[in-house]
């Protein structure tokens, strides 16, 4: 489910006026506004369906358009030709968020089938020009500058442009058209800077070793006509199915993984563990350091002291919302740090380590239900965060098929109220 909270206008005056409360002298909230805005959204009761996005906000004035915006429709001007299609002479404005990128660099983005080769043949001969002069591959461009490109055809064609050159080869895309149906169909929100995903378990977020199939390498399907892709902005373990959010332009990346590290997102994280906590609604705030050693011990997270090599603080915030006797609690859980595995070892540390969890969880140490399967319950269930453009964005994934059924087992409903929502934020 999603639901967006449109922003007021801003002051259309061309006089500079000292700085509103909350806000910074260019008009944009503080990072502090924007943190009491999120906690505000997120205590805020009702919300649209599932999957379902919120209506869009009303379109704002021409002067009260956001950076993102102009981006946007600056760069939707001029569109490169398709593989195989020809276009003619293109004059591209370099944007904002393209500033010092290097030309070969800002080729590779918007035109990521053109071969490098192809390109320094352009730009030797004199084909691609910037600001009317010749340029080489390493130029560093800045916003408003102008981008001559040449028609750019497929190869097989055979055909050769004006000036004798053959024209640059196009490599087919690579990415499958599988890979952008299955992206769609877990998509929860869209909107011209973000796209929300329900990732789900078992599928990872980024490579590494012997890991072939994984989120990031899924977004190329999505490349735009201008050879931009949605672009990674924070990340979620492997076995965490829920929320995950890319962003689809160079500045709106920039703009979320700023407001994740400055803490303005709220989010919520539900698990199952074994046992019921004493204290229903706690703090659980200590250090945490990977652990030392090639095997297992080597991979966790584990609990260290302050001053400690590689200690960093972690906090988080925990709610009982339900339980089953003694045996299984359903926790609700709001990290305000995000340090690797966090939740895991924080549940593990009080004694409760979520159920499945393939490094912090043995199986053999506990009684489960019948019916309950042995794979990681922890679920990123919600995610309040303001957007680049101004507006709130709050969005919930549903519960994956094996919590869903855990659940069900345990007469669990997942409409109950979740008191983590009145937890502190810091």
């Amino acid at each position: 489910m999603a639901q967006r909270t449109p922003r007021g206008p801003k002051s259309t005056s061309g006089s500079r006026r000292p700085a509103a409360p909350g806000k910074r002298p260019d008009g944009k909230p503080t990072r502090a506004a924007q943190r009491s805005a999120a906690s505000a959204a997120f205590r805020k009761p009702g919300s649209a369906s599932a999957g379902k996005p919120a209506p869009k906000a009303a379109a704002k004035p021409a002067a009260h358009r956001t950076l993102v915006e102009k981006s946007v429709e600056l760069s939707s001007r001029v569109l490169p030709a398709l593989p195989g299609k020809a276009a003619g002479v293109q004059a591209i404005p370099v944007r904002d968020a393209e500033e010092g990128l290097r030309l070969d660099r800002w080729f590779k983005e918007r035109f990521p089938a053109l071969a490098f080769g192809h390109l320094q043949k352009l730009c030797r001969t004199g084909q691609i020009r910037v600001d009317g002069a010749r340029a080489k591959t390493a130029t560093r461009l800045s916003a408003g500058m102008v981008v001559r490109v040449p028609p750019l055809k497929d190869e097989s064609e055979g055909a050769e442009d004006e000036e004798g050159v053959a024209a640059p080869a196009v490599r087919k895309p690579s990415a499958s058209d599988k890979d952008a149906e299955f992206l769609r169909s877990i998509t929860i929100y869209e909107d011209r800077d973000v796209l929300v995903l329900n990732k789900p378990f078992g599928l990872a977020v980024q490579g590494g070793s012997g890991t072939v199939r994984h989120v990031d390498g899924m977004l190329a399907a999505l490349t735009d006509r201008s050879g931009q892709k949605p672009r990674l902005v924070h990340r979620i373990d492997k076995d965490t199915a829920g929320v995950l959010v890319t962003a689809k332009t160079r500045l709106a990346a920039s703009e979320l993984a700023r407001t994740f590290r400055s803490r303005a997102a709220r989010k919520v994280y539900w698990a199952l563990a074994p046992g019921v906590p004493r204290v229903k609604q706690g703090r659980i705030s200590t250090y945490l350091a990977k652990g030392e050693g090639d095997g297992p011990e080597g991979e966790r997270m584990q609990v260290a002291s302050h001053g400690d090599a590689g200690a960093s603080h972690a906090l988080t915030y925990y709610a009982v919302v339900d339980q089953v006797g003694q045996k299984m609690a359903w926790l609700s859980l709001k990290p305000v740090t995000g340090r690797t595995h966090q939740l895991r070892a924080h549940c593990a540390h009080i004694g409760h380590p979520i159920v499945g969890d393939p490094k912090y969880f043995n199986i053999e140490n506990w009684e489960l239900p019948g019916g309950i399967q042995n794979r990681l319950h922890l679920l990123a269930r919600r995610l309040v965060i303001p957007l680049p453009s101004g507006d709130m964005l709050d969005v919930s994934a549903p519960l994956p098929p094996h919590m869903q059924q855990s659940w069900n087992l345990l007469g669990f409903d997942a409409s109950e109220y979740d008191p983590i929502i009145d937890a502190p934020e810091d």
